[in-house]
């Protein structure tokens, strides 16, 4: 199959959207699929306002051009940006079929910014992307009740994976004090003073970068702050945390959990979706409403149970139930 993504989201950015896309294409070229992303790398672009190192495209009317040279059999629009905008309207107007993906609650993130805006005016603009789409997918089941509750039509579930190659567990507990990691993001929406706030024992690092970042290295001259880390020292630092630390309550998954598990690393959360569809209470992780607690209790989990629970989750199998949801364009007259 020639498969087409249509993608916002995509290197060098570093988060888990393009995480789980560049995963994504990685095994279907396994199989022996051909697949194309169309990204801002394909498009002049401008910074994001109030988020510079994303990049948005602005000359989308290239979009028909591009998606009839690479005369796919199916397309995927992975977000609702410029780009997947442009694709939507493009295909919508030749009458070909195409499927999107829900990766984050993007209302939630925008009255979060700017409270003004009403939550329901951000669904029903979601609602809108989505509404053509032969299959919405999300993460997982949890996502699916709640978006289905949304008014969302035809929902299906993609579940994540973590490469199980590059994160390896440690399973012996550290010496000395504990290490509370952050990984991911440093955003507003990702709620990481709930974690710098706390008054922990040992140490606490962050991994990662954000618009929040300056002002949080001076507001926390106590915590480590690592910036993006290459994928092998991001490992590193998952098997030399005692705890991975997930604050956000607005998360669709946290592929970050995914990948502590995977390195033997408990995770503590809030009990919200994402830690709740993610990890067992007790046995992979603490979730609580109190967040010290939910650390603490972290510490006394066992790191081979961790690295056991992440082993049932391949990338290979995510790849396979995505591509039982993509409707082909097969006999489509639009390539000639």
């Amino acid at each position: 199959m020639r498969l087409l993504i249509v993608s916002d989201a995509w290197a060098p950015q570093v988060n888990g959207v393009v995480t789980s896309l560049v995963a994504l294409v990685e095994e279907l070229e396994r199989l022996g699929h051909q697949v194309g992303v169309l990204s801002p790398q394909d498009f002049r672009t401008l910074p994001c306002p109030g988020y510079a190192a994303i990049p948005l495209a602005w000359d989308v009317w290239k979009m028909a051009e591009k998606i009839r040279d690479f005369a796919p059999d199916a397309v995927h629009l992975a977000t609702e940006g410029p780009l997947g905008w442009a694709a939507r309207r493009w295909l919508r107007r030749e009458g070909l079929a195409f499927s999107t993906a829900i990766h984050t609650r993007f209302p939630e993130y925008v009255t979060g910014r700017w409270p003004w805006l009403p939550l329901n005016w951000g669904y029903a603009w979601l609602r809108a992307f989505h509404r053509p789409s032969r299959a919405v997918l999300v993460s997982t089941e949890r996502l699916q009740d709640e978006f289905a509750g949304r008014g969302f039509p035809r929902l299906a579930l993609w579940r994540k994976g973590v490469d199980l190659r590059q994160f390896q567990p440690r399973l012996e507990p550290g010496e000395g004090m504990p290490l509370f990691l952050y990984a991911g993001r440093l955003a507003p929406e990702k709620n990481l003073e709930a974690f710098l706030d706390l008054d922990l024992p040992g140490s606490k690092e962050v991994v990662g970068d954000g618009p929040l970042r300056e002002e949080l290295q001076r507001r926390y001259p106590q915590v480590r702050f690592h910036g993006y880390l290459p994928t092998d020292e991001l490992a590193a630092a998952y098997r030399r945390a005692s705890a991975l630390v997930f604050p956000s309550r607005t998360d669709t998954l946290g592929l970050v959990m995914l990948e502590a598990l995977a390195s033997g690393t408990p995770v503590a959360a809030f009990p919200v979706p994402g830690p709740l569809d993610v990890l067992r209470q007790g046995v992979s992780g603490v979730m609580d409403e109190d967040l010290e607690r939910a650390c603490l209790g972290a510490l006394e989990l066992d790191r081979g149970t961790c690295a056991a629970e992440a082993r049932r989750l391949s990338w290979q199998a995510s790849a396979l139930e995505f591509l039982a949801h993509q409707p082909r364009l097969d006999g489509a007259p639009i390539w000639r």
